[in-house]
Protein backbone atom coordinates (compact mmCIF):
# COMPACT_ATOMS: atom_id res chain seq x y z
CA UNK A 1 0.00 0.00 0.00
CA UNK A 2 1.37 3.42 -0.99
CA UNK A 3 1.67 6.19 1.56
CA UNK A 4 -1.33 8.06 0.06
CA UNK A 5 -3.60 5.10 -0.77
CA UNK A 6 -5.83 5.63 2.27
CA UNK A 7 -6.81 9.06 0.92
CA UNK A 8 -8.64 7.43 -1.99
CA UNK A 9 -10.50 4.63 -0.22
CA UNK A 10 -13.72 6.66 0.11
CA UNK A 11 -15.11 7.50 -3.35
CA UNK A 12 -17.26 10.29 -1.91
CA UNK A 13 -14.41 11.80 0.09
CA UNK A 14 -12.47 14.97 -0.44
CA UNK A 15 -9.83 13.17 -2.50
CA UNK A 16 -12.11 10.93 -4.53
CA UNK A 17 -10.67 9.79 -7.83
CA UNK A 18 -7.21 8.64 -8.70
CA UNK A 19 -4.05 10.52 -7.72
CA UNK A 20 -3.55 11.25 -11.41
CA UNK A 21 -7.04 12.77 -11.72
CA UNK A 22 -6.54 14.91 -8.59
CA UNK A 23 -3.17 16.19 -9.87
CA UNK A 24 -4.59 17.25 -13.23
CA UNK A 25 -7.67 18.81 -11.60
CA UNK A 26 -5.36 21.01 -9.54
CA UNK A 27 -2.90 21.62 -12.40
CA UNK A 28 -5.67 22.80 -14.71
CA UNK A 29 -6.77 25.41 -12.16
CA UNK A 30 -3.36 27.11 -12.09
CA UNK A 31 -2.43 30.23 -13.95
CA UNK A 32 -0.02 29.54 -16.83
CA UNK A 33 3.02 30.99 -15.05
CA UNK A 34 2.67 28.63 -12.09
CA UNK A 35 1.80 25.58 -14.23
CA UNK A 36 4.75 26.15 -16.57
CA UNK A 37 7.08 26.56 -13.60
CA UNK A 38 5.77 23.35 -12.03
CA UNK A 39 6.23 21.45 -15.28
CA UNK A 40 9.76 22.83 -15.63
CA UNK A 41 10.60 21.51 -12.16
CA UNK A 42 9.45 18.03 -13.21
CA UNK A 43 11.56 18.18 -16.39
CA UNK A 44 14.56 19.36 -14.36
CA UNK A 45 14.16 16.42 -12.00
CA UNK A 46 13.91 14.05 -14.97
CA UNK A 47 17.03 15.57 -16.53
CA UNK A 48 18.99 15.00 -13.33
CA UNK A 49 17.84 11.39 -13.11
CA UNK A 50 18.68 10.76 -16.78
CA UNK A 51 22.17 12.21 -16.32
CA UNK A 52 22.65 9.92 -13.32
CA UNK A 53 21.54 6.91 -15.39
CA UNK A 54 23.83 7.93 -18.26
CA UNK A 55 26.84 7.70 -15.93
CA UNK A 56 25.91 4.10 -15.07
CA UNK A 57 24.47 2.80 -18.35
CA UNK A 58 25.38 5.18 -21.15
CA UNK A 59 23.14 7.49 -23.14
CA UNK A 60 22.16 4.91 -25.75
CA UNK A 61 20.81 2.41 -23.21
CA UNK A 62 18.65 4.63 -20.99
CA UNK A 63 15.33 3.76 -22.64
CA UNK A 64 15.92 0.01 -22.51
CA UNK A 65 17.13 0.18 -18.89
CA UNK A 66 14.02 2.12 -17.88
CA UNK A 67 11.66 -0.19 -19.80
CA UNK A 68 13.29 -3.33 -18.38
CA UNK A 69 13.12 -1.95 -14.85
CA UNK A 70 9.43 -1.16 -15.31
CA UNK A 71 8.66 -4.63 -16.68
CA UNK A 72 10.36 -6.31 -13.73
CA UNK A 73 9.00 -3.93 -11.07
CA UNK A 74 5.64 -2.88 -12.51
CA UNK A 75 3.52 -3.01 -9.35
CA UNK A 76 6.14 -1.25 -7.23
CA UNK A 77 6.54 1.48 -9.85
CA UNK A 78 2.77 1.98 -10.14
CA UNK A 79 2.44 2.44 -6.37
CA UNK A 80 5.32 4.92 -6.39
CA UNK A 81 3.79 6.74 -9.35
CA UNK A 82 0.58 7.31 -7.35
CA UNK A 83 2.61 8.66 -4.44
CA UNK A 84 4.49 11.00 -6.77
CA UNK A 85 1.23 12.34 -8.21
CA UNK A 86 0.05 13.14 -4.68
CA UNK A 87 3.36 14.68 -3.71
CA UNK A 88 3.34 16.86 -6.82
CA UNK A 89 -0.32 17.79 -6.27
CA UNK A 90 0.59 18.90 -2.75
CA UNK A 91 3.39 21.04 -4.17
CA UNK A 92 0.93 22.63 -6.62
CA UNK A 93 -1.45 23.46 -3.77
CA UNK A 94 1.44 25.01 -1.88
CA UNK A 95 2.34 27.14 -4.93
CA UNK A 96 -1.25 28.38 -5.17
CA UNK A 97 -1.20 29.52 -1.56
CA UNK A 98 2.03 31.52 -1.95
Amino acid sequence: MGKFDHLFEDEDGLFSGTPQQRYWDIFNQLNPEISQGAFDEIIERMAVMEKMLMKEHGEEEINSVVKNYYIHNMSEVEVHKKSLYMELAGELIYKISD
